[in-house]
């Protein structure tokens, strides 16, 4: 076995550390979990029940597709699916009417196409001399139909946000970056500074080493709080 060959298994097997226990703890809360609030319950192959009209308000039209096709960056590197965003387009006239089905039946039965689930892991290194695998990024490059996919979904879950959304939420909203927390953290340290010389500020930062990878039920609201 080549270096490089042997490189890649210790990757491979030190990025699937958490796989064994994350899964066998999914289970045991899939199981647990089964049976939702308006009593309907999940099926033995971990799709959920047809969902009545009043539950299921998300339906994606040609034009939604189309667009959001026609937005795609074309220099993104494709999923393991091999479909370019090239591809997706230029022929997004050709292919809305027939991903507007593929995606309104995923919602229906509350199932993803196992193709879409699919990733490559290409380790990055996080400094010029990486001598250590946690000196590695794991990067998954996914599948630019499923990235469309979420697109959609999000757009119509987060228009039913903001009301709900605490104001000093700066991750994953739009037209919010991490320059505008730091912004807002710096006016109210400087404001609160200039108030009077005995003031002082006392600030903690927390960092969370594989927070998604080790957060697991009954902990995964921790992922969502972050």
């Amino acid at each position: 076995m080549s270096a490089d060959e042997s490189l890649a298994n210790e990757l491979n097997t030190f990025f699937t550390r958490f796989e064994v226990t994350s899964s066998s703890a999914n289970a045991n809360s899939t199981n647990a979990n089964s049976a939702t609030a308006n009593g309907t319950i999940g099926t033995a192959n971990g799709a959920c029940a047809e969902p009545t009209i009043e539950q299921r308000p998300l339906i994606i039209t040609e034009s939604d597709v189309r667009r959001v096709f026609k937005r795609v960056n074309t220099r993104k590197a494709m999923g393991p699916d091999g479909i370019c965003g090239r591809v997706l387009k230029a022929c997004a006239d050709q292919l809305a009417p027939v991903f507007t089905d593929i995606f309104n039946l995923s919602l229906m039965l509350g199932i993803v196409p196992s193709s879409f689930k699919r990733s490559t892991i290409v380790p990055v290194p996080k400094k010029p001399r990486p001598s250590d695998l946690n000196d590695y990024r794991p990067v998954a490059l996914t599948s630019v139909v499923m990235k469309c996919f979420e697109k959609l979904v999000r757009d119509f879950i987060t228009s039913s946000l903001p009301a709900s959304m605490d104001p000093l939420q700066f991750a994953y909203c739009h037209n919010r970056s991490t320059d505008d927390a730091i912004a807002h953290l710096l006016h109210t340290t400087l404001t609160h500074l200039d108030k009077g010389r005995g003031n002082y500020v006392k600030m903690l930062f927390v960092d969370y080493s594989s927070a998604f990878n080790t957060s697991s039920p009954p902990y995964s609201l921790l992922s969502w709080r972050i």
